[in-house]
């Protein structure tokens, strides 16, 4: 598997990064037990794969400690992330040096390890001064507890603020972007690709089977099978998640799947590999986070790094999920971008 420096600095990682979130079964969703999760795990180092992400909030914790297991023995052959600052517990959230400090210290005790190789701001606190943020997590790198910074979910304004207030505080600046990223999602394109290019963050870009939209298990007029995703989202509890699935299942994503899946019948690939190879494709994706349950979902994700679309192929994608990524400078002559 091929690898690359991750944005403006040495730290080298393969192409596909292993999601964990489907690891554990605290949240009563479809997800992979601690034995397959290492089984997964397994076939991904062993087909050459070296970065691995998870979060303090994936399945409260309980993901960490499985993948910390996981890797005994061998932790040092692994690119390791983790992301804090989501709600962990009543007031547990943010990026205030207390939080941060706390949930830094607890992702290492799951982990089983003494140092994150890639530790992430999880997403942006808009009540905690941007110097704090980054001044606390240079504290981190300084004790050597953290390699290198991250952030994800960020804007490219927020990017821009993070770089500089780092720059201000004299402390070390990020170096990646997780943001979202798929053929039915393609707002990073507009301002937020650029900004990384410009500031040294490379992408470690998640989403990209558009939440099972673009695996082709979806079609116009269907009712989702109950034992899909988008079928067990419809029917959940948690407070968003049918609103989620009806704005994932909107004629315009199913009209994108639709072209996928013809698509992929015609280089004779399945439709989330094609999905995977287009973004995997794009410039300013450094690597793609894949999130199997299994390890056949594994190689199936793995599959799509062999795979070369055709240009022609490739040109139908791009236009069936058309963005215009003109200057979003608020001008009354510019049309809004889908």
């Amino acid at each position: 598997m091929d690898h690359l420096n991750l944005g403006r600095s040495g730290l080298r990682v393969s192409r596909a990064c292993l999601g964990t979130m489907n690891f554990g079964t605290e949240h009563g969703l479809a997800a992979a037990d601690e034995a397959e999760a290492g089984r997964v795990i397994d076939a991904f180092l062993d087909a050459g794969g070296n970065f691995i992400d998870t979060a303090d909030l994936y399945h409260r914790g309980e993901t960490e400690e499985i993948l910390g297991r996981a890797l005994k023995g061998r932790r040092e052959w692994v690119v390791l992330a983790t992301k804090g600052a989501m709600p962990v517990g009543p007031e547990a959230r943010g990026l205030s040096r207390r939080h941060l400090t706390r949930a830094l210290d607890a992702s290492l005790r799951r982990l089983g390890t003494d140092y994150i190789d890639l530790y992430q701001a999880h997403q942006w606190d808009p009540l905690t001064p941007i110097d704090e943020v980054m001044a606390t997590l240079d504290g981190f790198v300084r004790a050597g507890k953290v390699r290198y910074l991250g952030c994800s979910n960020f804007t490219a304004t927020q990017i821009v603020e993070s770089q500089w207030a780092a720059a201000r505080v004299g402390g070390t600046p990020f170096v990646s972007l997780q943001p979202q990223y798929s053929l039915v999602q393609r707002v990073i394109e507009a301002e937020i690709l650029p900004a990384c290019e410009r500031h040294g963050l490379g992408t470690v870009v998640y989403g990209t089977l558009g939440g099972g939209v673009l695996t082709g298990r979806y079609r116009h007029g269907e009712i989702p099978d109950p034992d899909s995703r988008m079928g067990r989202l419809l029917g959940h509890s948690m407070p968003g998640a049918n609103r989620w699935a009806h704005s994932l299942l909107s004629d315009i994503n199913l009209a994108i799947a639709e072209e996928l899946v013809k698509v992929a019948a015609e280089v004779g690939a399945a439709p989330a590999e094609v999905a995977l190879a287009w973004v995997a494709g794009r410039p300013g994706v450094t690597s793609v986070l894949v999130g199997p349950r299994s390890v056949e979902q594994l190689r199936g994700n793995l599959a799509a790094f062999e795979l070369e679309l055709p240009r022609e192929a490739t040109d139908r994608l791009d236009e069936v999920s058309h963005f215009d990524p003109g200057p979003m400078d608020g001008s009354f002559f510019h049309l809004v971008p889908r």
